[in-house]
């Protein structure tokens, strides 16, 4: 059975930004393979850190099983409508003792003049590994979804997955993301959230599924000359985006 949100968490998810349902998302079965195809891009990535396997359902068709599946699909529809668009998926594994700092930071900042507006785009984060403070879960600021973009610092990224982070967080009103694997987390693009480094001798790994409304215009699918795919998972294709299955 898919998990499906009530009417009172979508009203959380939008007043707060974020949603934890403990429930798990894929069967065992479909968690092993995805298990499996993690342990196959981390053993081809060459000398890229464990953070940085971003697209990887660009280089590995199965992972598109997935992220266009029932499951998530159900799961993602009450909180940004039945037109609904595969934005990205990424990887993110930081490794024991060494897994880096993620520092504060909106999703949508970092995705200026790519579209047209951000309301509705969500992304969730499927633990594979055990999330929790120990080895640095991810955290959100509640409400910040709808302060707006907010003023960026330069950082170290030896030690930080991005070099900027925001200013002035008041981390006393962080919630951290505590899940075991197989559960997710669903938060808006535009909420702050980071995460601190791995000290732990425990990996934490995660897959990002990250989606939109079709109502949003993607304007921008370059990267660095690079074309950035994306896919029309379900509904219509309101804004008339370049959709690679339509």
């Amino acid at each position: 059975m898919s998990v499906q949100a009530n009417e009172s968490q979508v009203k959380f998810y939008h007043e707060n930004g974020y949603f934890l349902p403990k429930q798990q998302l894929f069967s065992q079965e479909k968690m092993s393979l995805l298990n499996q195809i993690f342990e196959e891009q981390l053993a081809a990535k060459g000398s890229k850190l464990s953070d940085e396997l971003d697209t990887p359902h660009f280089r590995d068709e199965r992972l598109l099983e997935f992220l266009l599946s029932k499951e998530v699909l159900d799961l993602v529809e009450p909180f940004i409508g039945p037109n609904i668009g595969l934005f990205s998926s990424h990887f993110i594994c930081k490794d024991p003792y060494v897994g880096r700092a993620t520092p504060w930071h909106e999703d949508s900042a970092y995705w200026k003049g790519r579209a047209d507006h951000f309301d509705y785009i969500t992304t969730v984060w499927l633990a594979l590994d055990r999330s929790n403070q120990e080895n640095g879960c991810m955290r959100v600021i509640p409400g910040t979804h709808k302060n707006g973009f907010s003023e960026y610092e330069a950082v170290d990224s030896q030690v930080h997955t991005f070099g900027s982070q925001i200013k002035n967080v008041d981390e006393s009103q962080a919630v951290s993301f505590v899940l075991e694997p197989g559960q997710c987390s669903l938060h808006d693009s535009r909420i702050i959230h980071g995460a601190e480094a791995n000290n732990s001798p425990y990996r934490r790994c995660g897959y990002t599924m990250r989606y939109f409304s079709t109502d949003i215009k993607i304007t921008s699918l370059d990267v660095n000359g690079d074309p950035f795919k994306i896919w029309l998972a379900r509904g219509e294709n309101l804004a008339g985006n370049h959709f690679v299955n339509v």
